[in-house]
């Protein structure tokens, strides 16, 4: 009962990340012929996608890079051909959205990018054909639960913008906060408060990408149990706060 431009747009919205109930509600159809649809979709044969060469932009690829390995993920087309770059952004930070908007503008010029609202969060969207070569960690299953490295040039582009690299890493699965403690001073029991950045990653291999990239620009760190890693010696917190501060 439905034309075959219907049936595309139902599941061209599925691929977008919606849910079958969002999708329902908005065009009308039945939950369960949208599940009908996908079980019975055959993909078109993928054709290989020539290399798109390096970023146009390292310096926003570095920070891309760093927002993709914490909150991100790469999904293909349900018909073949591209793939959805999906990055995770919480409602509380309208400025990191806005960031993350720009930086894949920046890493592919010309290139759509829309946000869609989920629960807690929106997720900064943009459909290429190129994003598995230039985020080659893409794969199946959860990143924590495969190897994942940088590639030569990947290492290259992070070495020569550490920060930005760090900082995406921070705005995806780290935060700056205030810790408070009392101290016995000359008989008085006295409150100090001192900020401190945490980081925060189920996947052994990421964090030690992101400890990695602090020795290189100086900033000492503690692992403070196997997948959090603490900074809250002064110097270094004050040279995170010169290049990445909270997020906003």
């Amino acid at each position: 009962m439905y034309d075959v431009s219907t049936r595309k747009r139902a599941l061209a919205m599925v691929a977008q990340g919606r849910s079958l109930n969002s999708v329902s509600r908005q065009t009308g159809i039945s939950r369960a012929a949208i599940r009908s649809w996908q079980q019975r979709l055959e993909p078109l044969p993928r054709m290989a996608s020539p290399d798109p060469g390096p970023p146009a932009d390292d310096h926003a690829y570095a920070y891309l890079l760093g927002l993709y390995l914490g909150d991100g993920c790469i999904s293909a087309h349900p018909r073949g051909g591209g793939y959805y770059l999906r990055i995770a952004c919480a409602d509380t930070w309208p400025g990191l959205i806005q960031e993350c908007r720009e930086a894949i503008i920046k890493v592919r010029p010309g290139i759509g990018v829309c946000t869609l609202q989920k629960e807690g969060c929106r997720m900064v969207t943009s459909y290429s054909r190129h994003w598995p070569s230039l985020f080659p960690q893409h794969g199946p299953g959860k990143k924590h639960e495969r190897s994942i490295a940088l590639t030569p040039r990947q290492q290259a582009v992070v070495d020569a913008h550490p920060w930005q690299f760090i900082r995406g890493l921070i705005h995806s699965d780290g935060c700056r906060i205030t810790n408070g403690t009392t101290r016995l001073t000359a008989g008085e029991r006295k409150r100090y408060e001192y900020p401190r950045y945490f980081f925060t990653n189920l996947s052994g291999d990421i964090v030690r990408l992101f400890t990695d990239t602090l020795d290189h620009v100086g900033v000492e760190w503690k692992q403070a149990n196997k997948h959090n890693i603490s900074i809250a010696r002064k110097a270094s917190v004050a040279l995170m706060d010169t290049h990445v501060g909270p997020k906003y």
